[in-house]
């Protein structure tokens, strides 16, 4: 018999009304039955070492090193995870957590951090701690510093850092044969030749192919260069076992192979020095030249190698200071961010690591914006778990642990305790392979979909018959099973909002939406109705390839319309519509008159602004953006991609110096690991579909050290598809906040979320 029960709408509570109501009884239960690693006692002596660090963490901050110490040393686990929010101090709380871990006998720490953060950490690490030591592994020297390391067996008396690119990480090599040449005389007599075979340098045994023979030296390369080989000659081993003398063969074992630079160092000295001396601000080719003339190669690359401060520094014959106080000052700020080397480079050093290094060298690895390391076969996530394999304790950092799905996660945690997951049943098959065990953790603790698809086939020739297609996809959530079992036992959760009141100013967000003008509405209905119809159109035949174009056009017309706009087909090019422009480089857009409203208001109570387009490219608005600016007496810049990332800091400080009042970009460029304290206003003219970049350049002012209230504006325009993907960008940052110590509105927004991309569901909107 079935029991239905009906529950009125008025007996459903939201789940945030209901935690709030009785979360105290729950955290108690959970407590009890799920007791704390660390219950907020602090251990003494890794407090007081806290308290003599050049830079001290804020309270909420040493707790959470506090945290992740008990549970790495006293719980002897092999990773944890700080899981806080940007803008907490992840890099301090790491290096803090460092030291700690320096003194419980944890004495060498290697940093994996994005290529352009690399000199940021080594700059914080000294800002912090005393008489640390800086190793940075990411320039054309790395394999010489390498080599330096094997051969420092003794454990260091102070902190050691060791600070790598992520690029620089990935594994593999460049390589070439390596093998001698042996003469060796073969026939009798008339017919007596020498010829020139392949042989082991080290044990000078000839070389063989495939069917013994031995391997002449002239087909040697090529065959060689098919793989790394090792010479198998069998050598006779004697020794001496209980007064027996024992003989043993075994094999050479020699690498026929050597490490070699990506490409070769054709330049002299002192060119190497010119070229690194021309990357320096305030530098150019005459400077250099004078330089170079009066204090030789060999001073100048040792200053930049060893003492950048003595560089900046350089005086004369009189005893007059080379540079200006200006130059020196754009100088020492840039040189922090830079190392010079005049070494070869191209080596990937977690190979050398892997090979060369014994295991545990390295007591800790931390891991800068970890979620970067999820994917399955991406070179960067298997180097990481290669060298988490080879560091005695791992420490990952992220922001946004989860981005929606169970198997963002599942690669990620098998590389930081797959003794944990292998234990659980998700261990490699037989093929070596973690698809099948993905797959199964999907179904254990993530949301997968079965879709069938029945239709009918008119092929049988005495009744109809029916074909029935099976497809599984994933949906978006974590299980809170899964939460419990490989999230919360190994996470530390930081909120900006938990450092307290005191350390930051409020944070503000705004949403508006912008009425387009007459002439616009009028075109962009005409053009949408026209472009879905197109689209319904090619859905039914099967075509997705215009779900794209159709997206993109609709998003970024009204942003746009200062452009002629030809949409074509991406397969036939056939022209679909077509839209001239519709404003000319003097009229202003709404949207852009909003902008300029903004900036006004904000000008006059003393701030800078920073100002988003995603539109940098074909459809660029960025220059257009900076011509209304600077009409309307805004001093502006746009930030483009052809500064290089490691020198976008050094570059927001010199537009800073210039006094400009609103910076431009996209905001791609500067989602990770730039301070924009100068900068508490932010305007967005388009939001983009990427659920991460959004959170993390919306933060980029709001940080430890801003003192002004801070203010997000995100504008749309009203009745267009940019309402539609602000709103399914909202709903995904609620899925990804179930990981990150933060519960949803409702708990069925981790459930009931359709599982597609932005695009596609915005797709669904605009065809509904």
């Amino acid at each position: 018999m079935e029991t239905v029960i009906e529950v009125s709408q008025q007996e459903v509570i939201p789940l945030s009304d209901f935690i709030h109501e009785f979360g105290e009884g729950l955290l108690s239960a959970v407590q009890q039955q799920n007791p704390p690693i660390y219950d907020g006692v602090p251990n003494s002596k890794h407090a007081i070492l806290m308290e003599t660090l050049l830079r001290k963490p804020f309270p909420p901050q040493q707790d959470a090193v506090q945290a992740v110490t008990r549970l790495l040393v006293d719980e002897a686990q092999p990773a944890a995870i700080i899981n806080a929010e940007m803008g907490t101090g992840k890099t301090m709380m790491a290096i803090a957590a460092a030291a700690v871990m320096h003194e419980e006998g944890y004495r060498r720490t290697l940093v994996i951090a994005p290529p352009h953060l690399v000199y940021k950490w080594r700059r914080e690490i000294k800002a912090t701690v005393p008489n640390a030591r800086v190793w940075v592994l990411n320039g054309p020297d790395t394999l010489r510093k390498l080599l330096q390391l094997r051969e420092m067996c003794e454990k260091p008396v102070v902190p050691e850092f060791f600070v790598m690119g992520r690029v620089r990480m990935r594994m593999g090599f460049n390589w070439k044969p390596a093998y001698t040449h042996r003469r060796t005389i073969v026939g009798e007599g008339q017919e007596k030749q020498v010829r020139t075979y392949a042989a082991c340098p080290k044990c000078g045994a000839l070389l063989v192919d495939d069917e013994g023979n031995p391997l002449p030296a002239t087909l040697a390369e090529s065959r060689l260069n098919q793989t790394r080989s090792y010479c198998t000659n069998q050598q006779s081993v004697k020794r001496i076992v209980d007064g027996a003398l024992l003989e043993n063969r075994v094999p050479c074992g020699e690498r026929l192979w050597t490490l070699v630079s990506k490409r070769g160092n054709t330049q002299s000295r002192r060119e190497l020095v010119m070229e690194s001396l021309r990357q320096i601000p305030t530098i150019g080719s005459k400077t250099a030249d004078r330089l170079l003339d009066r204090f030789g190669e060999d001073m100048l690359s040792g200053m930049l190698e060893d003492n950048v401060y003595e560089f900046i520094n350089l005086m004369d014959d009189r005893g007059d200071l080379f540079f200006t106080d200006r130059q020196a000052r754009r100088m020492e700020r840039a040189m922090a961010n830079t190392e010079f080397s005049f070494g070869q480079g191209g080596y990937q050093a977690t190979e050398f690591i892997k090979r060369y290094l014994p295991q545990g060298y390295f007591g800790l690895l931390v891991v800068d914006e970890g979620h970067e390391y999820k994917n399955e076969g991406s070179a960067q996530g298997q180097a990481m778990g290669v060298l988490a394999r080879k560091c005695q304790k791992t420490l990952l950092l992220t922001g946004t642990l989860m981005g929606g799905y169970a198997d963002d996660l599942f690669y990620l945690l098998h590389r930081l305790n797959p003794g944990l997951m292998i234990e659980d049943g998700f261990d490699y098959n037989n093929r070596n392979s973690l698809g099948p065990a993905g797959m199964s953790f999907m179904r254990d603790h993530g949301i997968l979909k079965d879709v069938f698809k029945e239709t009918e086939s008119e092929s049988h020739r005495t009744a109809r018959g029916k074909n029935i297609t099976h497809r599984t996809s994933k949906g978006p959530g974590f299980g809170p099973k899964g939460i419990m079992r490989y999230v919360l036992p190994q996470t530390v959760f930081l909120k900006l909002k938990d450092i307290g009141g005191d350390i930051l100013p409020p944070y503000r967000e705004h949403f508006t939406e912008v009425p387009m003008s007459e002439a616009m509405s009028g075109i962009y209905r005409e053009l949408s109705m026209s472009l879905r119809e197109d689209l319904r159109e090619a859905l039914r035949k099967g075509d997705t390839s215009l779900l794209g174009v159709v997206l993109n056009v609709l998003l970024a017309w009204p942003d746009t319309c200062f452009r002629d706009e030809l949409v074509r087909h991406p397969r036939s090019k056939q022209q679909l519509a077509f839209v001239p422009a519709l404003l000319n480089g003097t009229e202003a857009s709404p949207k852009e008159l909003e902008l300029l409203r903004i900036c006004k208001a904000e000008k006059a109570r003393g701030r800078r602004i920073l100002v988003y387009s995603t539109y940098t490219g074909t459809r660029d608005t960025t220059t257009r953006l900076k011509n209304f600016l600077e009409k309307e007496g805004f001093k502006s810049a746009v930030l483009r991609a052809s500064v290089d990332a490691s020198k976008r800091e050094d570059w927001l400080f010199d537009q800073v110096d210039r006094g400009v009042e609103v910076i431009v970009t996209n905001p791609e460029l500067v989602k990770t690991g730039l301070d924009m304290l100068e900068f508490p206003t932010i305007v967005f003219m388009q939001s983009g579909y990427n659920v991460y970049t959004l959170q993390q350049a919306s933060r980029r002012s709001w940080r430890i050290g801003q003192k002004q209230d801070v203010d997000v504006y995100f504008l749309g325009y009203a009745g267009s598809a940019q309402m539609g993907c602000l709103e399914l960008m909202a709903k995904k940052i609620a899925v990804s906040q179930s990981t990150s110590g933060d519960m949803p509105d409702s708990g069925l927004d981790v459930l009931n979320q359709s599982g597609d991309s932005i695009e596609v569901a915005l797709a669904k909107q605009l065809l509904a």
